[in-house]
């Protein structure tokens, strides 16, 4: 499909009769062709894939932790577990970069030190009582006399790599990895004026899916699959004028943004008035009750409640950022698990893992960040919400109609992964721009998988 063959309004032509224009990198559409080769399915299958995924995926790119805020004091610490290796994470001092990530098993006999968020003055291992500082320096060992062959200044904790962006600690077992800065390539530039530094995780949800990793993140990543799988949204979702980016020569990053407040081109006889009714039915957020003007499209409507409801929540005034940053779905990739979004009115994210050691499980998480208050401070996050295989999304009231959609898609996926379990087709098929950002994630993959491997 050519661009000009692809539905009316784009999202340029949306952004362009916008009262309030967003950031310059928002106005500049990127493609890069990427061929249409098909997706080889063992890669959602196959436990040599994942085996061989754990070495040269797992064990080699940054990958977010936790937010500052879950670590805000000494001792602080989160356990960050990933296939068969597991971190503490850990604050050992006041400043922001007081942040050290510790391989979480005792070097005696190899006990998890940690099994669970937690603040702590030292880590002691609960089988025989080795015990290491915060500093990952060994203090003490019981009965020391009987391990004399023991230096205590070479049986210091060994360390992952740790930095820090815009509020989110990341983390690399890699010790010789390429900076953060690096790796992240154009996404601090992009995500400036979006300011998730200034943000607090306030809703944290985890669930156990029942499909390969891959296949759950794909399904967030591309709007193709909405008029069929979230026909609700359409009133007031741009689905297949959807905006797709990749840029040449950045592999970690891609994006999409998504018009919301205007109907999908699939539905362009519905007037304003049934456009505010069903978005307002399925997000709450933006009911409000004051009429439309005459000249205010429901686009700009919901703009402008978004801005007033979170400038009066936080004490900040937003009342200067665009119509496309207070409703739009700005989502970013950041390879191989993150998916961040920038914007206002909905700052949110979500993370990938494999469940375990299962090619076939794996764990989804959906975070919500809201704007700290005018002096800085906020409320502790909550702990994470751990929802049994079973239970569903939209069992966790605090996520809206979020959780209706990702219920939605749980369906879909464990159909998918059974799917791809029974047939005799060897490959999965693409779309060639609706889809190319999972394209994108496949090369950058590639070029991992090949890293080490004979030629």
């Amino acid at each position: 499909m050519t661009k000009s063959e692809r539905p009316s309004p784009t999202l340029q032509e949306i952004l362009a009769s916008d009262s309030i224009p967003p950031a310059q990198h928002m106005r500049k559409p990127s493609e890069v062709d990427m061929g249409n080769k098909d997706i080889p399915i063992d890669r959602y299958i196959s436990k040599d894939f994942h085996d061989r995924e754990v070495d040269k995926v797992w064990r080699k790119t940054w990958q977010w932790a936790c937010r500052l805020e879950d670590i805000p004091n000494t001792g602080d610490h989160i356990v960050y577990e990933i296939v068969n290796d597991s971190l503490i994470v850990v604050r050992t001092g006041p400043e922001p970069t007081d942040i050290r990530a510790y391989i979480n098993a005792c070097l005696h006999r190899g006990t998890q030190l940690r099994t669970e968020a937690g603040c702590v003055k030292q880590f002691k291992c609960p089988f025989h009582g080795f015990t290491w500082g915060l500093d990952g320096c060994l203090k003490h060992i019981p009965e020391q006399w009987d391990f004399k062959h023991i230096n205590f200044d070479d049986f210091s904790l060994p360390e992952a790599k740790v930095d820090v962006w815009a509020g989110f600690v990341f983390i690399n077992f890699d010790v010789d990895c390429e900076p953060l800065s690096d790796y992240l390539e154009i996404l601090p530039e992009h995500f400036k004026a979006f300011a998730l530094e200034d943000r607090y995780k306030a809703i944290h949800v985890a669930k156990i899916m029942p499909c390969n990793w891959k296949l759950c993140a794909e399904a967030f990543v591309e709007a193709y699959h909405v008029a069929s799988a979230h026909p609700q949204t359409t009133a007031y979702y741009g689905d297949v004028n959807t905006q797709y980016d990749v840029w040449p020569n950045v592999k970690h990053i891609n994006r999409m943004i998504s018009a919301q407040g205007v109907s999908s081109p699939s539905k362009p006889h519905l007037d304003d008035a049934t456009i505010r009714a069903q978005m307002e039915r399925d997000t709450p957020f933006f009911k409000s009750p004051e009429p439309f003007s005459d000249d205010t499209s429901a686009r700009a409507h919901f703009a402008e409640v978004a801005s007033a409801q979170i400038s009066g929540a936080s004490g900040r005034d937003f009342s200067h950022v665009s119509d496309s940053e207070a409703i739009d779905l700005i989502q970013y990739t950041v390879f191989p698990n993150f998916v961040p979004y920038g914007g206002l009115g909905l700052s949110a994210g979500y993370r990938f893992r494999p469940f375990g050691d299962d090619p076939r499980r794996s764990i989804m998480e959906i975070f919500f960040l809201f704007p700290k208050y005018a002096d800085g401070s906020h409320p502790r996050p909550p702990p994470i919400t751990w929802l049994a295989e079973d239970e569903p999304w939209s069992s966790v009231a605090a996520m809206g109609s979020a959780a209706m959609v990702v219920d939605q898609d749980t369906d879909n996926l464990k159909r998918i992964q059974r799917g791809l379990l029974t047939t005799r087709k060897p490959g999965v098929t693409l779309a060639s721009y609706q889809e190319s950002r999972i394209r994108h994630f496949h090369q950058t993959l590639d070029t991992y998988m090949a890293k080490g491997s004979p030629s």
